[in-house]
């Protein structure tokens, strides 16, 4: 299989909502000219202020209704 190569990853929408402590962003990628798909991703922020990856686990109702517009506006690039 091959490696995953970056140049090939095209971002066709992305926007992010912050919270308290976290922010997601709701984004759509294709990769290779192949299918448009969706991908979730959550950031934290550490004790520095700084922004760091992590498991985007469950959500809470608020973040549910925070993304569930973003969601929407991701589903016109699918």
């Amino acid at each position: 299989m091959p490696k995953f190569n970056k140049e090939l990853d095209n971002e066709l929408f992305s926007e992010a909502i912050k919270f308290e402590r976290s922010k997601i962003t709701v984004a759509v990628f294709s990769y290779n000219e192949g299918p448009a798909k969706l991908q979730l991703t959550r950031q934290n922020k550490n004790a520095d202020g700084e922004w760091s990856f992590t498991k985007l686990g469950r959500l809470s109702k608020d973040e549910l209704g925070g993304i569930m517009p973003l969601i929407e506006k991701a589903k016109e690039h699918l």
